[in-house]
């Protein structure tokens, strides 16, 4: 197998309290990962270990074979980009200068911009719809633009691993799609590796490869989505009652949570 990322045993220990335990998993060069589980599951944790933003007390992640150490934060924000979450909107940014900050892993000596720099920087944007937007400063978005300029200053890293924390949340259906379909385009494109986390278990079924099920801090299942996409699994790690089906739309699962008024409908 080509895996570009492997993360093996790790232990993250927080104010004395355990955000994850013994977590391994690996993802293969080009795949589209998800890794889903309730909250205060430590997924966010996970991907800040992997891009290099807080370092796990045991535990070993491999980047291209490499230990996670054996590069410098420069070398390694050539190789990994992190769309976070929470996006910071306190400075007047323009769209132009937040995209082009995604170049400065590769700036020289003096950290200027080149033609090519700003070049690329215009492909992002174009990439992701944003470039007639360009002008305009982040306050002055809405949240959907918002979240696509932050996607084109990570594409314009140029990145062999992306990593996405929640990037539909608080998103209408027709923005959650342009995003996904965004990044799934990306990835076909470029060949580049999407490691998303998610709470939206039916957009990680229709998006992903293969998932990782966390919970407590605890892998409980890393697999072909039909493996942990299980009723069983699933109820365990929620704590609530579900009806996992086939998807009308393909073969992937369709997850619907039973609300209490449904309880006496056998499913």
């Amino acid at each position: 197998m080509n895996h570009i990322l492997d993360i093996s045993a790790i232990f993250l220990f927080y104010r004395n309290k355990l955000i994850l335990e013994e977590v391994s998993f690996a993802v293969e060069k080009g795949e589209f990962f998800n890794i889903i589980g309730p909250n205060g599951a430590g997924k966010t944790s996970l991907l800040k270990i992997i891009v290099g933003l807080i370092k796990a007390q045991q535990g070993t992640v491999r980047v291209k074979g490499k230990d996670i150490n054996y590069y410098s934060r420069r070398n390694l924000s050539r190789i990994v980009a992190l769309v976070p979450q929470q996006i910071e909107v306190g400075f007047p940014f323009t769209v132009a200068e937040t995209v082009i900050m995604g170049r400065t892993p590769h700036l020289g000596i003096l950290g200027m911009e080149s033609k090519q720099d700003f070049e690329i920087a215009r492909d992002a944007m174009e990439f992701t719809d944003v470039a007639h937007l360009a002008d305009r400063r982040l306050s002055q978005l809405s949240g959907g633009e918002l979240q696509r300029v932050v996607i084109a200053r990570a594409i314009c890293q140029q990145p062999e691993i992306i990593l996405l924390d929640e990037p539909t949340t608080a998103l209408d259906p027709a923005h959650q799609l342009k995003i996904m379909d965004l990044m799934e385009k990306f990835r076909q494109d470029q060949g580049t590796t999407v490691v998303m986390v998610s709470h939206d278990l039916n957009l990680a079924a229709m998006y992903g490869d293969r998932m990782l099920l966390l919970k407590d801090g605890k892998c409980v299942m890393s697999g072909p989505q039909e493996t942990v996409l299980n009723r069983k699994l699933l109820e365990e790690s929620y704590g609530c009652r579900l009806l996992v089906d086939e998807n009308p739309l393909g073969r992937v699962a369709r997850i619907t949570p039973v609300p209490e008024k449904f309880k006496h409908v056998a499913i």
